[in-house]
């Protein structure tokens, strides 16, 4: 069979006629869908058709101020960001340009030094302390959209590992005392942020630092963080609104401050994310691209999310959207219950890197292996003007020859796969592509019956570490009053019906000498004797 030939039980012309009706085309955008090799046709479409025409009439609802988040009490608005005047009340629409302006005009007076962390010493380099959405999206907008130059270089904070934390100050060195420090939190009451920050302030300061010159707060007006930087009269305040969420946060002061700081077009970002969300308000199936995108999923996943979603961009500058897509699409649709109240177990994974390196890693497996799966191909068609062809090759031209030899590799084998295709990478193409997979999740969301906008699996990972916190704060007292201890006997002065728990603290605390030693063998717990020195 050709390296060209069509998919599977199709002749070229039938692959044709199927491409030209799954094909949707933006000139306006430079932006192309193809879900022709996704296992739809024209019939399924039309019998997905009145669940999707309930599915817009939920997405208009939901923009129209609706409480979108019953679990939550909230009105999902991300869409209100990149067009205001669809926000539910003046007010709302009044505040979101005024943080637009307040950030386009803090970042450029920032790189332009009117804003400096001391008399003559502009700011050299940005500290983005945040976690989730608030760390990939920023991270997203620097990889895809800073030019070599441009901007100030960006350090993260986006872990409480300590390690990672030394690493990063280490290589700021005597910077610090010209870093710019964003410390990001919603609520305000994250841990991770915070432990970022207080980590932060002590290197800055330090250094010979001025926290209050070089802190930044974004945050909920009133919240925790808020009420501190205030009252330590930070650099800035920028606001995150009730109604956005972590993961669709990068169009807000998230993603803004960092697209200003490095130089980019922030509003040309908002200007492409909106007129995606234009597109996708179409209300026909075959018309709407995140409308196609989310049956193209509905279809390969059986509803079920039976494949995963592999991303392969074909561009270095995307390398980190496949991660943040984990983020948007595994957090807004793994769900265990829909709105019902039934236990559905849904989700779509999703994994991924980069093409053409990683397709080495992947697509032998994608080819001949397991087919549990679909890819998204995401091509950028314009090259970089100043990479010229030498000896007659040029790396443009094989980037694409790989990205087409392996769509095709894959339909041979009957693998599903779908490509979009952007005429050129900048932030309003990044925009663009952005709205697209929120409102194809937002579809699906609705597809499947659940609630795309809450996080319970996440809370409950919050809860659970806050209790072992808990504790190990309570191990740590229990230990200090007396010198020798078993697990069986501080099992049963904490009450607890299992000792591993206490284990796996307890070898935390004796690997960091935290007056705390073990004698025997942690391959048989028993035999541990933990001795407080």
């Amino acid at each position: 069979m050709s390296p060209l030939s069509p998919a599977p039980g199709l002749d070229p012309q039938s692959q044709w006629q199927r491409f030209c009706h799954l094909l949707w085309h933006d000139a306006g955008l430079g932006f192309w869908l193809d879900v022709s090799r996704m296992g739809l046709d024209a019939p399924q479409l039309e019998a997905m058709a009145p669940r999707f025409d309930q599915a817009f009439a939920a997405m208009a609802a939901l923009e129209a101020g609706a409480i979108a988040n019953p679990d939550e009490q909230r009105q999902v608005g991300h869409y209100w960001l990149r067009t205001p005047e669809l926000a539910p009340d003046p007010a709302s629409a009044d505040h979101i340009r005024r943080e637009v302006d307040r950030i386009e005009r803090f970042g450029r007076d920032v790189l332009s030094g009117a804003i400096a962390a001391a008399p003559n010493q502009p700011f050299t380099d940005v500290l983005w302390i945040g976690i989730g959405g608030s760390g990939l999206g920023p991270l997203l907008m620097i990889r895809a959209l800073q030019d070599p130059g441009s901007g100030l270089p960006f350090h993260f904070f986006d872990n409480v590992d300590p390690d990672g934390m030394r690493r990063t100050l280490a290589s700021l060195g005597d910077r610090l005392r010209t870093t710019l420090v964003v410390v990001v939190s919603k609520s305000g009451g994250t841990p991770e942020p915070h432990i970022g920050m207080l980590q932060a302030r002590r290197a800055v300061e330090a250094a010979g630092g001025r926290w209050m010159q070089q802190a930044v707060a974004v945050t909920m007006l009133g919240s925790r963080l808020d009420q501190e930087a205030e009252q330590g009269d930070w650099l800035a305040r920028f606001d995150m609104f009730d109604w956005v969420g972590g993961r669709t946060s990068v169009t807000s002061a998230v993603g803004l401050l960092p697209g200003v700081l490095i130089g980019s077009d922030i509003r040309a970002f908002l200007a492409g994310a909106a007129a995606m969300d234009a597109a996708t308000r179409h209300p026909t199936l075959r018309h709407n691209p995140a409308a196609l995108l989310a049956a193209a999923w509905y279809q390969a996943g059986g509803g079920r999310g039976q494949r995963d979603m592999v991303v392969l961009p074909y561009r270095d500058r995307l390398e980190v959207f496949s991660r943040y897509l984990q983020q948007l699409v595994m957090e807004s649709l793994g769900k265990k219950l829909d709105r019902n109240g039934t236990v559905v177990h849904q989700g779509l994974a999703v994994y991924g890197n980069k093409g053409s390196t990683d397709q080495h890693a992947y697509v032998q497996q994608l080819r001949d292996g397991v087919d549990n799966f679909f890819v998204t191909f995401i091509e950028v068609l314009e090259d970089p003007g100043d990479i010229p062809p030498l000896e007659g090759e040029n790396p443009g031209d094989f980037l694409d020859g790989f990205l087409q030899g392996t769509r095709s590799a894959l339909t041979e084998e009957g693998r599903l796969n779908l490509s979009i295709t952007l005429q050129r990478l900048d932030a309003a193409s990044l925009g663009a592509l952005i709205a697209l997979f929120e409102r194809a999740v937002g579809l699906y969301g609705e597809l499947v019956n659940v609630n795309a906008y809450h996080q319970p699996g996440v809370e409950a990972g919050k809860k659970a570490a806050a209790a072992l916190l808990d504790l190990q704060a309570r191990l740590e007292l229990a230990i200090a009053d007396q010198r020798e201890h078993t697990l069986a006997d501080l099992q049963a002065r904490m009450g607890l019906d299992s000792p591993e728990p206490l284990y796996w603290i307890l070898r935390h605390l004796c690997a960091n000498r935290r007056h705390i030693d073990a004698r025997g063998d942690w391959g048989q717990p028993e035999s541990l004797v933990f001795i407080h020195d």
